[in-house]
């Protein structure tokens, strides 16, 4: 039995800072200008231009940071997204507060090699999109300060170029074969930071603290940043517990500012534990006083026990924990990679309000912004480099796996909410290189995987899908796709077994099945009729194709959400019922983009997520949530399915997805009676009922309870008894305005007029006059190719107040238009 007893504390890294962290640290999110294009050398982004001049050419345009490169064209669907250089310029006032202090440029990731210019001096590069990293520009800026350019052309400001490069490169990880695209740009927040010339780089903090939290052992280490050399200085510390009483301080004096210094023995008693339910954090102050000056901080921190049990479960803080879980990727509609704290921070707690308490960050480390809200929200985290598919490069490659999972463990080593360092994903893939030897493979892996407990012997180690490393690493996750890849979701709970019998320790990461939003069905299990089952449900090569191969539901299936809902019921009833299982992440949360899947019904989009790309629930998502939440809710499935079909006088069922004790429900004012939860009554937990609808409007309506607390919900919706033929013509028409943006949606109907509901035929809009088609989102109503959704689609126009037409093409249909 292996057990990880830990505490983390940042102190800081004024090499890698927050802003909250730095002396003085402002993040540059105005006043860029953008390139997307390479330039013939750095003179041309720095030259005097007169306007009109041909020094004036290539045109820049105005942009804000965090920028994506690849902000739309990741979800163009005509054109393969842009993979080359770009350049960001700007001009700054750089006043440094502290004599003799440093000035630093802190990338919190840049995609994916960056080169920094000051004026025309190259003061540092990067390789690698997702790490965070720093360049020092005092002495560039002090150079360019005595120029008579700094006066004359620049007027007192000092102007800074950065080229960022994402081309395609077999020396790169990760592979340009995985399944996400691999971002350029400034995607995550620059700042701009003042230090003294003597600051902290990082601290380490490392404790034991036993099952119980009755004992916890506290070791403190510093790395400094010191280009000067200053011999020595006083080093404060201060630990304040989550209700603001002090815990214990120190003072020392530090000598040794070379190398990471001890700092810091500490115990303490009973501390308040960091947990899923009450994530409580600590807060430690520091501050080092020196001939340079002082340089302070404060960093939140949190205490936790957890264990994988060998051939057992997960426990944290000696109790039992089903690790409920989901993936992350740093991709949202029309920005990309480059998610504001805002729409991040809008992002984390949906996750949390739908009852996560895991997650993986898909494949590549993430922003601290990311790892601050699960620290604050409770989640725990399994944190990967993106060595992802391709196999394995040469020393280039191995280098930079290396060097970003050094940096990955050191960055985020004091989150508390970080449980697993992975080390890769499907490094079973082959097709970047000639060669696909297992044996290197396995070789490297060994040495990530002692690398990694030779940073942190406090996290476990994991990799998913790579059978032959399964015995490497700490915590191992299988591929089961059961209902999506291979056989039926049925199969679920079976195969797992034998999957963990396999393994000293199991988890299972990666299951679910794409949805196109907005898209139901009245018969969404038909298809498993075809599949074959008892042969296991790990994705195999080809499994993720549109074409050929065995009847899959991923090739074969509606990609309903109908469907969805039920694998996710299902998965989630069958988890309750295994004591032995660690836990499991769905995956993803949210749909993002793929240079991959280029026919998808939303192009280029992986739609597994429980939300849209622009965080529009699906679905399922209140499925996940009628599971692993205890605030009372309640869901009636259909809230995006404006007609249903069926026979005059058909019985039709209703799901209604809770976690109350009892649910009544009402059709058009008559109630159909009340009954109780049981989640391994499948589907919907037993709340599900056969409904005899009217031709026409109808609505249905629930009232559910738990204990003193009641929770509604309502759907309105027609039902259609008319039979439909083949769709024969289209009809555009505008549903919607909202002050300058309006509405358009196209339906499809037969030779009788009659609405095709089993349509799923492609629809291309296009727009002629003064307005723009919002697209480009990877969305079901945000992208102008897209295959309709039970016969219609939707997407909207920015009018710019002017007039516009509207027009869309179905092929062998002809096309209609609208006016605007």
């Amino acid at each position: 039995m292996i057990k990880y007893f830990c505490v983390f504390v940042v102190l800081g890294s004024l090499l890698g800072l927050t802003p909250a962290e730095a002396q003085e640290s402002k993040r540059l999110n105005h006043n860029w200008e953008f390139l997307k294009q390479d330039l013939g050398g750095i003179w041309e982004a720095v030259r005097p231009v007169g306007k009109g001049n041909p020094e004036s050419v290539p045109l820049w345009e105005t942009v804000n940071l965090p920028h994506c490169v690849n902000a739309t064209d990741a979800v163009d669907p005509d054109v393969n997204y842009y993979q080359g250089p770009s350049w960001y310029r700007t001009t700054l006032d750089v006043v440094n507060p502290y004599q003799n202090g440093r000035t630093l440029l802190h990338f919190e990731g840049a995609g994916q090699k960056t080169e920094v210019y000051v004026y025309t001096t190259k003061v540092g590069s990067h390789v690698g999109g997702y790490d965070e990293w720093s360049v020092d520009i005092t002495d560039a800026v002090n150079a360019f300060k005595k120029t008579e350019v700094y006066k004359r052309q620049f007027k007192g400001k000092v102007p800074v170029s950065i080229r960022t490069d994402n081309s395609r490169d077999l020396e790169l990880i990760p592979s340009d074969l995985s399944d996400f695209n691999v971002y350029g740009g400034i995607y995550r927040y620059l700042n701009l930071v003042y230090t003294p010339a003597l600051s902290v780089d990082k601290i380490f903090a490392k404790a034991a603290v036993d099952a119980a939290g009755k004992t916890g052992q506290l070791g403190v280490k510093a790395r400094f940043y010191n280009p000067d050399k200053i011999s020595s200085g006083m080093l404060f510390l201060k630990l304040v517990d989550p209700a603001g009483k002090v815990v214990a301080k120190i003072e020392k004096k530090v000598n040794n500012l070379s190398n990471d210094t001890e700092l810091w023995d500490l115990q303490v008693k009973k501390p308040v534990l960091w947990s899923a339910d009450q994530p409580l954090l600590y807060t430690l102050q520091y501050e080092i006083q020196s001939s340079a000056g002082i340089a302070k901080g404060i960093e939140k921190i949190g205490f936790r026990n957890f264990e994988f049990v060998e051939k057992g479960p997960f426990m944290l803080n000696g109790k039992r924990l089903l690790l409920k879980g989901t993936h992350r990727h740093e991709d949202h509609a029309g920005v990309a990679a480059a998610m504001t704290e805002n729409e991040i921070r809008k992002e984390m707690v949906m996750m949390k309000d739908m009852g996560v308490n895991f997650i993986r960050l898909a494949h590549y480390q993430q922003s601290r912004i990311v790892l601050n809200l699960c620290d604050s929200l409770g989640i725990m985290v399994w944190e990967e480099i993106p060595w992802c598919r391709g196999g394995l490069g040469g020393d280039v490659y191995k280098e930079q796996a290396r060097r970003m999972l050094t940096n990955m463990i050191e960055q985020h080593y004091n989150h508390a909410s970080v449980i697993i360092w992975g080390l890769g994903n499907e490094n079973d893939w082959p097709g970047d290189f000639p060669e696909f030897d297992k044996q290197k493979i396995r070789a490297f892996m060994k040495e990530l995987n002692e690398l990694s407990h030779q940073l942190d012997i406090s996290r476990s180690t994991a990799i998913r899908r790579c059978d032959f490393c399964s015995d490497i690493v700490d915590v191992y996750s299988p591929s089961i796709w059961a209902g999506w890849y291979r056989g039926n979701y049925t199969d679920y709970k079976g195969v797992s077994e034998e999957e963990f019998k396999k393994v000293k320790r199991f988890i299972h990461v990666e299951w679910g099945g794409d949805s196109h939003a907005r898209r139901h069905s009245e018969n969404p299990d038909k298809v498993l009729s075809k599949i074959k089952t008892g042969m296991g449900a790990d994705e195999r090569a080809g499994d993720a194709s549109l074409y050929g191969g065995a009847a899959r539901i991923s090739k074969d299936g509606d990609w309903s959400e109908s469907y969805l809902v039920n694998l996710v019921d299902w998965h989630l009833k069958e988890q309750e019922t295994m004591p032995w299982l660690s836990g499991t992440a769905y995956w993803p949360f949210k749909d993002f983009s793929t240079p991959v899947r280029p026919d998808n019904p939303i192009p280029y989009m992986n739609q597994k997520g429980v939300v849209e790309r622009d965080l529009t629930k699906k679905e399922a998502y209140y499925v996940f949530q009628s599971y692993w939440t205890t605030q009372p809710m309640v869901h009636i499935y259909g809230h995006s399915w404006p007609v249903r079909w069926g026979e005059q006088g058909e019985e039709k069922m209703v799901k209604v997805y809770a976690n109350c004790t009892e649910a009544e429900l009402f059709l058009n004012g008559k109630s159909f009676g009340v009954k109780k939860r049981n989640s391994q009554d499948f589907p919907a937990a037993g709340l599900r009922w056969n409904l005899p609808f009217v031709q026409g409007e109808n609505v249905v309506s629930v009232i559910a309870k738990k204990g003193k607390v009641t929770v509604k919900d309502e759907i309105k919706f027609t039902y259609q008894t008319e039979k439909w033929t083949k769709p024969v013509k289209l009809i555009l028409t505008k549903i919607s305005q909202q002050d300058d943006i309006a509405t358009v949606e196209v339906k499809l109907y037969d030779d009788k007029n009659v609405q095709c509901l089993d349509a799923t035929n492609w629809v291309n809009f296009s727009l002629a006059g003064d307005g723009k088609l919002i697209d480009d989102l990877g969305t079901s109503s945000g992208s102008r190719k897209v295959q309709v959704y039970n016969g219609r689609a939707m997407i909207s126009v920015k009018l710019n107040k002017g007039k516009s037409v509207v027009a869309v093409q179905s092929e062998g249909l002809p096309v209609a238009f609208t006016n605007l």
